[in-house]
């Protein structure tokens, strides 16, 4: 009986599941519209009542509807906050999860840092420009300046306006800034780490400004090359990477 009603569940969420999916895809379900009573919902679906409840409760926890007293239930915009933390538990054990994030995270900025070259208004160069500034002034300060590391390239993916890269950049969040931190540390072991750092995040940000999509890819990759030699360093227990300025 219980495995029955496992089943049953698990059935009942696939089915209401895929039923808003579609409607949301087609565009007849919009975020605030409220879904059918539950009672019409299971007979539509063919599920039991029961489970339509859980399945619309196990929604509810991912934030993609919401079940309101004497209102029912309401479809929500999804949060982002959630994506982020599945990627981060669904990450976490794996032994080259900072390799694998940097992968994704290169193919969205470097698009990001070419849409930024053509789309970014005052208010972006701004945000950069504040970033920058906050680099410089936390160079030695492994989780403050990892943090404004993380904010600099977040602020691209803004200035790229594009809500698609935003979302898988946002949802990436907690990884990335894990990541920034670690390349943080490696300041204390590489001197020349402080000027690649500064510098190197400048040349990205003057690329952006003078609109030149090409030059701000290119700087950005070589950027990405050099932090990884700098790793790559640390790891063996090296001398510092040649031409640590990037040029």
């Amino acid at each position: 009986m219980e495995i029955t009603r496992i089943a049953e569940g698990a059935k009942g969420f696939e089915k209401v599941f895929a039923f808003l999916r579609e409607r949301l895809l087609a565009g007849s379900l919009k975020p605030g519209d409220r879904l059918v009573p539950e009672r019409e919902l299971a007979l539509q679906l063919g599920v039991s009542r029961p489970a339509v409840r859980e399945a619309l409760r196990a929604l509810t926890m991912l934030g993609i509807v919401e079940i309101l007293d004497r209102v029912g239930t309401v479809v929500r915009r999804p949060d982002v906050s959630v994506l982020g933390d599945f990627f981060t538990f669904a990450l976490a054990q794996q032994a080259d999860l900072i390799d694998d994030v940097m992968e994704a995270r290169i193919a969205i900025e470097c698009q990001a840092v070419r849409l930024a070259a053509t789309r970014a208004s005052i208010a972006d160069f701004e945000r950069m420009q504040r970033a920058l500034t906050t680099i410089a002034e936390t160079i030695d300060d492994a989780d403050a300046g990892g943090m404004a590391d993380f904010e600099f390239h977040a602020a691209i993916v803004l200035a790229a306006h594009s809500e698609t890269l935003s979302v898988l950049h946002g949802s990436m969040g907690a990884l990335l800034t894990r990541s920034h931190r670690s390349r943080r540390e490696l300041v204390q072991a590489f001197g020349t780490m402080k000027t690649y750092l500064i510098d190197d995040h400048r040349r990205i940000f003057d690329a952006i400004v003078a609109r030149d999509p090409e030059r701000a890819d290119t700087t950005l990759r070589r950027h990405f090359a050099i932090g990884d030699e700098y790793r790559r360093q640390a790891v063996l227990g090296l001398a510092e990477p040649r031409k640590a300025s990037g040029e």
